[in-house]
């Protein structure tokens, strides 16, 4: 398909495409379906868990095996957009993300589950920066590009709720299956819409690929996960060969040697980085004072904010026994929030500058965290857990756009793609990151919670009693260190975001970073 060209003024421009709104719609559904999947199995963790026996320790992978895929490769999917052809790789991806969900819907084994789970996050690296390429090459008016990126940034901002919803309906009414087996029949049908309706565009000019630095960048935090999944476990399991209790948890061998492992491979990564003709990541990117500031705010909110989801999910099911449907009904307030405080957020930032509604935003998010620190078994609802999600999504939003422009100050139009690309990298990866190393916070408080007050268990009441306290206070813990996390953002937001409401861009592609 080809755009016609209009001559005016002696000067040949091409005319818009005429099927722009319709290639638009075609994007839109396949980036809902990237969001959607970051969040769409948290409420049918808890059923995907008892099915296939997946252990405490082990469950998150079902989280960070896809969202670690999708940040480790985000930055090569992009060259690959740019070089092989935007169209033919959002083809590609949507294909691969299609047979990737039907293999996870039919898993029989935990190996089985996360590997497809990974092998969504590898095709959704792919087809996320292709599709917002598309959407930027497809719309070169700047009113009707800036409403195109709105509607891409509405559904980036709305998919998280409607992917707990739906998680919950076919949880509830189908099976936790149909979480990942609803993907096929979209993404192939999205992937024939597409053929017809988008039109191919690709880049020029030096086209290599920085294969060594997408290596050592993934490798190096699947080993740091790795290490945090390892610490989880628990020192009671006997070697069959020695008959001596294997040595796991924070000090045990296998636990040391995958975060030496990390340590080694992500320093290489930066010093190959910093070295390569053609890096996957030009370090100019995150050296400068007001970019590398929001890209670590976005890391330590994403760190925190995934961790939130999980556990509530399981406290909403597991403690207060609402059903799948319900408790994905439950996070719908915080998404809500989000979108509309976003709203006032982008009109306020060219009028304050984004410094005030960081530092406000993160604030609010401490104070949310810690109020979910309170939490009992017994805590209701409306009283308890509203008023958290509420706090902690207005302060998000409060965060969200300001760092998004951030992100982008100084970065001309040649590193502009890289700059949103980067962001988006930082927040998957602190998803991944945090889910770890928060489930192993957790898991290590609910097991000390329960050597200590195991004595006194005598009865059985007593010791159903101290099941669910002790999970309360594994909750909690991880709750506290989330707030720690963001508070840790909070003085990295102080002392490196300086920008001013001047040097905010006002170019739409903020809006979808």
């Amino acid at each position: 398909m080809t755009s016609t060209s209009l001559e005016q003024g002696g000067q040949v421009t091409e005319a818009p495409d005429p099927r722009r709104w319709l290639a638009l719609g075609v994007i839109a559904v396949a980036q809902l379906m990237i969001v959607l999947d970051a969040t769409i199995v948290n409420i049918a963790l808890p059923k995907a868990s008892a099915d296939l026996g997946i252990s405490t320790a082990d469950r998150q992978w079902m989280v960070t095996a896809y969202t670690l895929a999708f940040g480790g490769l985000l930055l090569l999917g992009g060259r690959i957009a740019d070089y092989n052809g935007r169209k033919r790789t959002f083809i590609i991806g949507l294909i691969g993300f299609a047979v990737a969900s039907a293999i996870g819907g039919v898993a029989q084994s935990e190996a089985m589950l996360f590997a497809a789970r990974a092998l969504q996050g590898a095709f959704a690296a792919i087809m996320a920066p292709a599709a917002l390429s598309l959407v930027t090459v497809t719309f070169t008016e700047p009113k009707e590009r800036a409403k195109a990126f709105g509607v891409f940034g509405a559904i980036s901002g709305g998919g998280a709720a409607l992917g707990l919803i739906l998680g919950g309906v076919l949880t509830e009414y189908a099976s936790w299956r149909w979480c990942l087996g609803v993907n096929f029949p979209i993404a192939v049908a999205t992937a024939f819409a597409a053929a017809a309706v988008v039109h191919e565009s690709k880049a020029h000019g030096d086209t290599r690929y920085d294969i060594p630095g997408a290596l050592l960048a993934t490798l190096g935090l699947v080993s740091l996960v790795y290490g945090f999944t390892e610490a989880a476990k628990q020192k009671s399991t006997i070697n069959p060969k020695t008959h001596q209790p294997d040595i796991v948890g924070w000090t045990g061998a296998s636990t040391i040697a995958f975060l030496v492992a990390a340590v080694v491979l992500l320093v290489a990564f930066f010093v190959w980085e910093s070295r390569a003709a053609n890096p996957m990541l030009p370090l100019r990117i995150i050296l400068d004072k007001n970019r590398g500031g929001s890209y670590l705010v976005f890391l330590l909110v994403g760190a925190g904010l995934f961790a939130m989801f999980l556990f509530l999910t399981y406290y909403f099911q597991l403690n207060l026994g609402y059903s799948p449907l319900k408790a994905g009904f439950a996070f719908l307030p915080f998404s809500l929030g989000i979108i509309v405080t976003a709203g006032v957020a982008a009109q306020l930032l060219p009028r304050v500058g984004p410094r005030p509604l960081l530092l406000t935003g993160l604030v609010m998010g401490v104070l949310g965290m810690l109020w979910l620190t309170r939490l009992e078994q017994t805590s209701s609802y409306w009283a308890h857990v509203l008023p958290s999600e509420v706090i902690i999504s207005v302060g998000m939003a409060l965060v969200f756009i300001p760092a998004s422009s951030t992100a982008l100050v100084g970065a001309g139009g040649h590193d502009a793609g890289i700059a949103s690309a980067v962001l988006n990298t930082s927040q998957q990866i602190g998803g991944s990151l945090g889910t770890a190393l928060l489930n192993t916070l957790f898991a290590s408080a609910v097991t000390s919670y329960i050597t200590t007050h195991v004595a006194a268990a005598t009865t059985k009441p007593a010791q159903a009693a101290l099941a669910l306290e002790s999970t309360m206070h594994g909750y909690r813990t991880a709750f506290f260190w989330g707030g720690v996390l963001l508070f840790v953002a909070l003085v990295a937001a102080a002392l490196l975001v300086t920008a001013h409401k001047e040097d905010v861009p006002t170019d739409g592609a903020m809006a979808v970073a």
